[in-house]
């Protein structure tokens, strides 16, 4: 899966989704600091999931309606980055398909899907 990972997505998570074989941008490496505008073109020009810990990004997708494909809320904080990578590579693997055309919250113990997108 094509994946754009906005910067304050934790490292080992990118690491994780590219070792499980995921095309993975991530912004910290590519373009630190850019505006979210900017990460949400990055991602809907090469067709991207969009992986974020971001709320932000919600508003820009159910009000806006200004992502083509997929978001994935990252909420885990408190739990050790390596927990935090194993959580969003299963839930890749587990629901993988239904990502790409979703508002998606990852959290401990959930994964929670809103169809939304077209």
């Amino acid at each position: 899966m094509n994946i754009v990972a906005d910067e304050g997505v934790d490292r080992p998570i990118v690491d994780q989704l590219r070792q499980d074989g995921h095309d993975v941008v991530y912004i910290a490496e590519e373009s630190p600091s850019i505006t979210d505008d900017e990460v949400l073109r990055i991602a809907n020009t090469r067709g991207s999931v969009l992986l974020t810990i971001d709320k932000d990004f919600g508003e820009l997708v159910f009000r806006l309606n200004r992502v083509d494909h997929g978001v994935v809320l990252v909420r885990l904080e408190g739990l050790h980055a390596a927990t935090k990578a194993a959580i969003v590579a299963h839930a890749f693997r587990d629901y993988g398909h239904e990502l790409g055309s979703a508002f998606s919250v990852i959290g401990p113990g959930t994964v929670r899907i809103r169809k939304k997108i077209p």
